[in-house]
């Protein structure tokens, strides 16, 4: 979930953080992820081919590579990319990690990279539990045609903007209220009827008459 799934929760490649795979199509689902990872095209942003461009600094780049590391020595396997290209700039490759554990820390962490951690559930069920068991909740994306699964995930999965047998990632801005839920966001929606009370300061008068 949360992009994040089967049920699934930037640089020009708009991407999510974890993958939640139910364990009875696990096998034959991640396969087609990593493959469809590996033809990603890595280069400036400016130039046509382009499909994954540099982060944005030298700092940035170092930090998702021990994000990477880490993932791998926590007992995640790296089934796509994992290392960085700095010759021209810097550029991450777009790393899939597969088997991570659900309190794995890059399960738990924001990377901000072009890294996805690759979950095993037991069943949908399971799979809600671990795309909850997060302190963030942006965006998740729920993927079924189980009409109960989906309105269990509706009324389940916290995240502030659910997407259902869609990715998770396109709001149109001044058009899809937008927001996340507890570490995520304040609950009101950019975009939202609500949101325009974060721009205003409540007064409260009491007069006796």
């Amino acid at each position: 979930m949360n992009g994040r799934y089967r049920p699934l929760p930037g640089s020009r490649l708009r991407r999510s953080s974890r993958l939640i795979v139910d364990d009875a199509i696990y096998d034959r689902f991640v396969p087609l992820v990593v493959e469809k990872t590996k033809a990603l095209k890595i280069a400036p942003p400016e130039t046509a081919e382009s499909q994954v461009g540099p982060v944005v600094n030298q700092s940035s780049m170092k930090k998702i590579k021990e994000y990477i590391d880490k993932g791998a020595r926590e007992g995640g396997k790296i089934l796509a990319g994992g290392g960085v290209r700095d010759k021209d700039g810097f550029f991450v490759e777009p790393t899939v990690i597969g088997d991570v554990a659900p309190r794995a820390t890059i399960a738990q962490e924001e990377i901000f990279g072009p890294v996805l951690a690759v979950i095993r559930a037991r069943d949908f069920d399971d799979a809600l539990r671990i795309a909850n068991d997060s302190q963030f909740g942006l965006t998740g994306a729920v993927f079924s045609d189980n009409p109960e699964k989906i309105r269990r995930a509706e009324e389940e999965f916290f995240v502030g903007n659910l997407y259902v047998n869609r990715k998770c990632t396109g709001a149109l801005v001044g058009v899809h209220p937008f927001g996340g839920f507890n570490m995520s966001g304040t609950d009101s929606k950019a975009g939202g009827r609500d949101y325009l009370g974060l721009f205003l300061q409540a007064k409260a008068i009491a007069r006796k008459v």
